[in-house]
């Protein structure tokens, strides 16, 4: 059997629930909803950490940030792995390419093809004039949401243009197993985005947030401090909300136009036969959740939950979400079954395989999911001052950096289980969430006479998923030999 290559389509900070798939009222992304539906979609898909390097980190080596040791936007040459998905695809023949945003722990010069794009759009002599002037525009920005539309065209904007050199880089090897990586610096801050997307969700026409404007200030000092940072930020901050909520929904159906565009590409040359596709995003964004925008505090549902779907060869499919609680980390160790490489040691997420294609596995393996967050120390907390005062969270080139020292301090784990969600932090604090009941938790059930069952179910769970994640590197020397399972299942068949 031919070798299948293997596309990711990545987005930055897209949140899972905005898309009519989900029940959102807005067609935010008509063609990839389709897409997801010829393959397995997720509704319980997750990240193992809110903030872009260490959860594409985790993507990359199939581990969590607590072992792969990125626990911030910081620090990529942390990362420790035995190999990751690139050392495997091209261990087992396959050309490589990065088009789009990259932020992991690999260089671009570890792709046979690398041509990147960022928050302040392309780089280097070959762009255009038009496409320099973009790009200044973009850097311009701020990372601000943009009342006006974006003064380009859409063959200026990231997505056409990181679309436009997948193309042509598959076109040179078309004949020979790839691996592209096709990741989008979008719908992330700046928010900005030309006609006519600018103009297709009116901010006045726009589905309410689930939760109140000010309902940052019932979660807690890292929500009130990620809210004055952006009003320092930007003393407009509350005006953009809506604008920028508008802008995001219409940065979503730029990018399904794009993706739209690159599967035709891949139908007329046909090659999605042998192509399989994963589509995935690194986190979320408050979009006007709580009154904030972007990303920073703790780990509720709109960072923590993703979108994510697989469809290609061997691959069923069906329109109902998939039940089972997945995990990004869960890529890698699905694409080395899907061309039969046995895991690399110290791999943590498990395969998807089975699920994918309608083959065994036990069930209770998916009940639950893990996530991580913080960069570890005390809490920050109101009146605190830190030990080098330039460290405000104020950034120029971005306004306020939203992941800074106070949002990202401490240490929390999460676990989602059905209807369910446990937060927890280094010092015994516990958060309990009923989500059927209060999707944005605001309600904190823990420690209450009713819940006490499932809270202690959801203690042992989450108690068992933290064993689990312990890195396991070194590989143990001598006469020691670990047992593993070669899907990383930890649940037995029954």
């Amino acid at each position: 059997m031919n070798k299948p290559n293997i596309i990711i389509l990545m987005t930055d900070q897209q949140r899972a629930d905005v898309c009519a798939r989900e029940g959102f009222p807005l067609d935010t992304m008509p063609f990839l909803d389709a897409l997801a539906r010829r393959g397995v979609w997720f509704n319980r898909a997750y990240t193992t950490n809110p903030t872009c390097l260490p959860a594409r980190v985790s993507l990359f080596t199939g581990r969590f940030p607590s072992a792969h040791r990125v626990l911030t936007n910081q620090h990529p040459a942390e990362a420790v792995c035995e190999k990751d998905l690139l050392h495997v695809l091209q261990e087992n023949g396959y050309k490589t390419a990065l088009c789009g945003k990259n932020h992991s722990h690999i260089k671009g010069n570890r792709f046979d093809y690398c041509s990147p794009y960022g928050h302040h759009g392309g780089h280097g002599e070959k762009r255009t004039d038009q496409e320099k002037s973009f790009d200044q525009y973009l850097a311009g920005l701020c990372h601000r949401a943009d009342f006006n539309p974006a003064p380009f065209p859409v063959e200026c904007q990231g997505p056409y243009r990181a679309v436009r050199d997948a193309m042509r880089w598959i076109e040179t090897v078309k004949d020979k197993p790839f691996f592209l990586w096709l990741t989008f610096a979008e719908p992330h801050n700046p928010y900005q985005v030309p006609e006519p997307y600018f103009s297709m969700f009116p901010p006045e026409s726009l589905p309410p947030t689930r939760s109140s404007r000010d309902a940052w200030k019932e979660r807690g000092f890292k929500y009130r401090f990620t809210k004055e940072l952006g009003r320092r930020g930007f003393p407009d901050y509350d005006d953009q909300v809506p604008r920028a909520r508008a802008n995001y929904f219409g940065m979503l159906r730029l990018i399904d136009d794009q993706v739209k565009r690159f599967v035709e590409f891949l139908d007329a040359h046909d090659l999605r036969k042998n192509t399989i596709i994963v589509f995935v995003s690194d986190h979320g964004d408050f979009v006007g959740e709580y009154g904030l925008v972007r990303k920073g505090p703790e780990m509720p549902e709109v960072l923590m939950r993703i979108p994510m779907f697989l469809v290609g060869p061997g691959i069923v499919s069906d329109a109902r979400p998939h039940p089972a609680h997945v995990s990004l980390a869960d890529v890698m160790p699905t694409l080395c079954e899907a061309i039969a490489v046995p895991l690399p040691y110290g791999v943590q997420g498990r395969s998807l395989w089975p699920l994918l294609t309608g083959g065994d596995y036990p069930e209770t393996e998916f009940e639950s999911v893990h996530g991580e967050q913080g960069m570890g120390g005390l809490h920050y907390v109101e009146g605190d001052t830190l030990v080098d005062p330039k460290d405000d969270g104020l950034e120029p080139a971005i306004s306020f950096d939203c992941l800074n020292s106070r949002s990202q301090s401490g240490t929390m784990r999460m676990l989602r289980k059905g209807d369910w969600k446990l937060d927890f932090d280094m010092q015994g604090r516990g958060w309990l969430y009923n989500l059927a009941d209060d999707p944005v938790e605001l309600n904190n059930l823990y420690g209450k006479p009713e819940v006490a069952e499932i809270q202690c179910e959801m203690l042992a769970d989450l108690l068992a998923w933290t064993l689990r994640v312990q890195d396991a590197l070194p590989l143990p020397i001598r006469r020691y030999v670990v047992k593993t399972d070669p899907r990383n299942y930890w649940s037995p068949y029954r």
